[in-house]
């Protein structure tokens, strides 16, 4: 009696369990008594970060302090890296302000060799310099990616020596905060005035002595060479760097001892906001409902400017496919026409707007 009951109670519990999965079952599985709706359309996303040490391995080695001595003074200094080998040469890049004002130059390896170095050509406009070494002496060349084929968002990193050589090869990771930004610069050179450059830019940390470093892709690729950064209250987190591209085709001029070969208009501008200058230095008075443009101060006789009539006092508007907002942007958009080109020109004299066709037959270098 006592054995019957004891399998009823396990025929019982079996049939209870198996019960139990067929309902489980016809929930999950068939959808009985569910009201779910699945989104087939919906994709899962893995996040992974890995961090980015087999990228900056990939580089490290090509990336180089350089110091600049003026009368066996340490000058400046700053960061480069090997970029090309011809010959018997390689070629490092870094900014021309790191060189500008020295005479001689050195450049250290992460294996703490130091090597005396040569200058190539230095351009301050485009702010690109390249150094020149034997490439026996050199430990690895950085590989070239596209700064044109990068996206916001993209992750980036730099490699560079802040504030001295104590921290020197100090790496920051960050993203592409943007692309073709239009920064305004003064040149080291007070003769050359304000520059505009077209940079990149990024949150990755920038610092004093990372000028001339490269900034790179998350494959270890060179995007482009760091060179500012803003400073100013309630700004952080915004450096800038040269496109790669950029770089490569002035130092490609520079290794080929061609002239840097841009056109010259032939005038000297102010901004319109320069009231002061332009009234007790030039004396002259533009109408107040001229808001933006490029006051010409003077015309250089013979120049392009002077034969399509310029004049003292006009205000330039538009440079062929530009408007111009300021003498520094006017030259940025002279230099992306060559020496030959016809350009379109508008311009204000006292209250009327006047076009002439510029023929940029002139060359500066």
């Amino acid at each position: 009696m006592k054995k019957n009951i004891i399998s009823i109670i396990i025929v019982a519990l079996i049939g209870l369990i198996l019960g139990s999965l067929g309902i489980y079952y016809a929930i999950n599985e068939l959808g009985w008594f569910s009201k779910t709706i699945i989104n087939k359309s919906e994709k899962e996303v893995t996040i992974n970060d890995n961090g980015i040490a087999d990228a900056v391995e990939k580089l490290y080695d090509a990336v180089v302090v350089v110091s600049a001595y003026k009368e066996d003074k340490l000058a400046s200094s700053g960061t480069g890296f090997v970029y090309k080998e011809v010959g018997n040469n390689a070629y490092i890049l870094t900014n021309s302000h790191v060189v500008t004002g020295a005479q001689k130059f050195k450049v250290q390896f992460t294996d703490g060799n130091t090597y005396d170095v040569k200058i190539v050509g230095n351009d301050e406009y485009s702010d690109i310099a390249v150094l020149a070494i034997d490439k026996d002496k050199i430990i690895k060349k950085a590989e070239l990616g596209s700064s044109k084929k990068t996206r916001l968002g993209d992750t980036v990193f730099t490699i560079g020596a802040p504030l001295n050589t104590e921290y020197s090869w100090t790496v920051t990771r960050g993203i592409l905060s943007g692309k073709d930004r239009l920064i305004e610069v003064s040149a080291i050179n007070a003769s050359v005035g304000n520059l505009v450059m077209s940079v990149l830019q990024t949150d990755a940390a920038i610092n004093s002595g990372n000028s001339g470093g490269p900034i790179a892709n998350s494959n270890g690729e060179v995007i482009g060479i760091t060179n500012m950064k803003l400073i100013s209250g309630g700004v952080e987190g915004m450096g800038f760097a040269i496109p790669i591209e950029d770089a490569i085709n002035i130092s490609n001029q520079l290794i080929e001892n061609k002239n840097i070969v841009r056109p010259v208009l032939g005038v000297g501008t102010l901004d319109v906001n320069d009231t002061e200058a332009l009234q007790f230095q030039y004396g002259i008075k533009i109408d107040d409902s001229i808001t933006y443009g490029a006051v010409i101060g003077y015309v250089q006789s013979g120049s392009p400017a002077s034969e399509a009539g310029l004049e003292k006092g006009d205000v330039i508007t538009n440079f062929g496919d530009y408007k111009v907002t300021s003498s520094a942007k006017l030259k940025y958009y002279l230099y992306k026409y060559k020496v030959g080109d016809k350009v379109s020109l508008s311009y204000i004299r006292g209250k009327k707007t006047e076009t002439v066709t510029i023929d940029l037959n002139q060359k500066a270098s």
